[in-house]
């Protein structure tokens, strides 16, 4: 573990440099006793896959004094096991209007179309971290057979609720946005909504589910959520191991 500058207002508590369940959970752990029992001067907290950024105002305390504050506090924290973590089903649509790049995606990996949608759909995908965009998942858990390389060219524009599949990767876009990664399927709900009370869907620690809908389903679902009518089911999350995969939407 080693904790550094990040210019004149954060401190970074790193981990580690690999992507694992076990340095995540080191994360998000710290984050967690951060939040409950915040230490003088913190003014937010940023988890990412193995590394924590802390923000804090420097007339409140001092770089020096903070960094021994956390160390003092990693040590008093072992299990990481009594995390809260949630399971979020989300539906997909992965029919042929949501599914652009379904083809390329079956030609890369052999697979049909059917078969993709079986893989993708069903494991328990690990949030990582959030990032890139407002509640920008990225998940760790993808079949090794789905691995697709980005597009050569990105996208100007993907729709809000995209489902893609980046390298090894998979994660659903947010809002509307540039992209690159091979879009297989569209969601009707809204990872982010400012107009909620809590605007995250869900949060870096949780899992997530895909499940398949149709396109009548997925538009019954759109409306109920315009409703403000449809809610995800949510159940405790066993702990289930990610995998690594790398960055950049």
């Amino acid at each position: 573990m080693d904790i550094y500058p990040a210019g004149d207002g954060a401190l970074c508590v790193e981990f580690g440099r690999t992507i694992s369940p076990e340095l995540n959970d080191r994360v998000h752990a710290l984050a967690e006793s951060l939040r409950s029992r915040p230490l003088p001067g913190i003014l937010d907290t940023i988890p990412a896959y193995a590394s924590l950024l802390v923000c804090f105002d420097p007339l409140a305390v001092s770089r020096r004094s903070l960094g021994g504050m956390l160390r003092r506090r990693i040590k008093k924290i072992r299990d990481t096991g009594a995390l809260f973590r949630e399971t979020i089903y989300i539906p997909v649509c992965y029919d042929g209007p949501f599914s652009p790049d379904m083809e390329t995606v079956s030609a890369h990996t052999g697979l049909s179309s059917q078969e993709i949608v079986r893989r993708h759909a069903g494991p328990a995908y690990r949030i990582y971290m959030l990032g890139f965009l407002p509640g920008f998942p990225y998940l760790g858990g993808l079949d090794p057979a789905l691995e697709t390389p980005r597009l050569a060219t990105p996208r100007v524009k993907i729709p809000a609720g995209a489902v893609g599949i980046g390298g090894a990767q998979t994660g659903i876009y947010p809002l509307e946005s540039p992209g690159g990664w091979q879009l297989i399927g569209q969601t009707p709900v809204r990872p982010y909504d400012p107009r909620r009370e809590n605007p995250f869907l869900y949060r870096p620690g949780d899992y997530i589910v895909f499940y398949p809908v149709s396109s009548g389903e997925y538009q019954d679902i759109a409306r109920a959520v315009e409703e403000e009518k449809f809610s995800c089911r949510r159940e405790p999350a066993a702990d289930l191991p990610g995998s690594p995969a790398d960055l950049h939407p």
